[in-house]
């Protein structure tokens, strides 16, 4: 199984940036952000590629949002920049797949970090 540890969340204000990176025991998986709100269901964010050459994105955060991540190192990260109060989520790393370019989450998880955005 794959260990993951997200880090980099906390408190914003709206237009505000953070950098969300999930350090892994391994590098050779498909891998994704999701998000739950309170009172919501978990959601997708992003997807990525093995290779990091494929990304996909969420409509409510394309274009905001940018997935990347660093084989080397072994980490996955999340650039959010124009934070909205809607994007106030725990946020979870993923190891998932792609089907026709969708993202279908896995069951490993991380503990997930605390994003909140304020008005």
């Amino acid at each position: 199984q794959v260990q993951l540890v997200e880090s980099g969340g906390g408190l914003v204000q709206a237009g505000g940036s953070l950098r969300l990176t999930c350090a892994s025991s391994q590098s050779n998986y498909v891998m994704g952000w999701l998000r739950q709100a309170p009172g919501k269901e978990r959601e997708f964010v992003a997807g990525i590629s093995v290779s990091g050459i494929f990304t996909t994105y969420s409509e409510s955060v394309k274009g905001r949002f940018t997935i990347s991540r660093d084989n080397a190192k072994k980490t996955l990260s999340l650039q959010m920049n124009n934070l909205e109060p809607e994007d106030t989520a725990v946020y979870y790393c993923n190891v998932g797949r792609f089907s026709s370019e969708v993202y279908y989450a896995g069951d490993s998880w991380g503990q997930g970090t605390q994003v909140t955005v304020s008005a």
